[in-house]
Formats: C-alpha cells, structure tokens, sequence
C-alpha cells in the first residue's frame, strides 16, 4: 500500500484500541461489552493488515501471540467464574457486586448516570471476553488471508 494508507492506519490503530477498550470498559452500563469491544479492535487489526502486507503483520504479531490472547482470555473469564468457589458461592456468582472496593461500590437510588465500579465480576468477564474475541477473531482473519495467500502462490507457480 501507499505511505499514505500506511499514515493512516498508524494513527487509527490506537483510536481503534482505545475505543474497543472503552467499549469493553462500559460493557456493564451501555450497550456493548466484551464481545463488542473485542470486534472493533480486531477490525483494528484487520485495517494493520490491509495497510501493510500480510506477511509482516504475521512477522510482527505472529499467529502464536493471538493464540494466547484467546487463551488468556478465556482462562481469565473461567477464572474469575471459578473465584467464587473459594467463599463458598456457586459458579460464575458476583461475588465482588456491593462489597465496595474497586468493583463492589453499591448502586446509588435514583437516577444514575452509572458508576464504572458498579458492575462486581461482570467487568473483569468483559475484559477475559474482549481478550478473547480480540485474539480469536484476529486469527480467522489472519487465516482466511493465509488462504488467499497460498492460492496467489499456487498460481504463480503454475504462471
């Protein structure tokens, strides 16, 4: 591609990230969440790819590192949901929802606005998810690219 469309996706990579991190941050309070956020960032990495070739976005994130994003992602959300095990409350129970601290404030009566560290466990699954959907719909772009590459490769042997 041209230096220009290469500018471009340089500056609108992070305004992508940061906006799929902002929907998956107000996933609990708006509509949107995990699985959201984690689409609008992998279109991110979609527009990485279209800008530059496919073999150096492969030289720079490799298919390895959004294999494991996909698994961190979802040991992080079966984690937190196994947590509650150890206070003695059923799988995937909110058991940080009213206990105050980071996520546990209790909701306020009344008109609210929402409050970020209302939400108990349900950010912390949004983020495991947003992980998730990030690294996976990553690699099914990244693997039906890998299609269309082999087949560019194919014909140009036959050629």
């Amino acid at each position: 591609m041209s230096k220009l469309v290469r500018f471009a996706a340089d500056i609108l990579y992070p305004v992508v990230l940061i906006f799929g991190l902002y929907i998956v941050a107000h996933g609990h309070i708006t509509p949107g969440g995990g699985f959201q956020g984690g689409a609008v960032i992998a279109t991110g990495v979609a527009l990485v790819i279209v800008a530059y070739s496919y073999k150096e976005v492969i030289g720079w994130i490799g298919k390895g590192g959004l294999m494991a994003r996909e698994v961190i992602g979802l040991m992080g959300f079966i984690g937190v949901a196994l947590f509650a095990f150890l206070f003695g409350m059923p799988f995937f129970y909110n058991y940080l929802a009213g206990q105050g601290g980071l996520f546990g404030v209790p909701v306020a009566f009344g008109p609210n606005p929402g409050e970020l560290n209302t939400g108990g466990t349900v950010p912390l699954m949004n983020f495991a998810v947003g992980i998730e959907v990030w690294g996976g719909l990553s690699l099914v772009i990244l693997y039906l690219l890998s299609g269309l590459i082999e087949k560019k490769d194919q014909e140009e042997e036959g050629s």
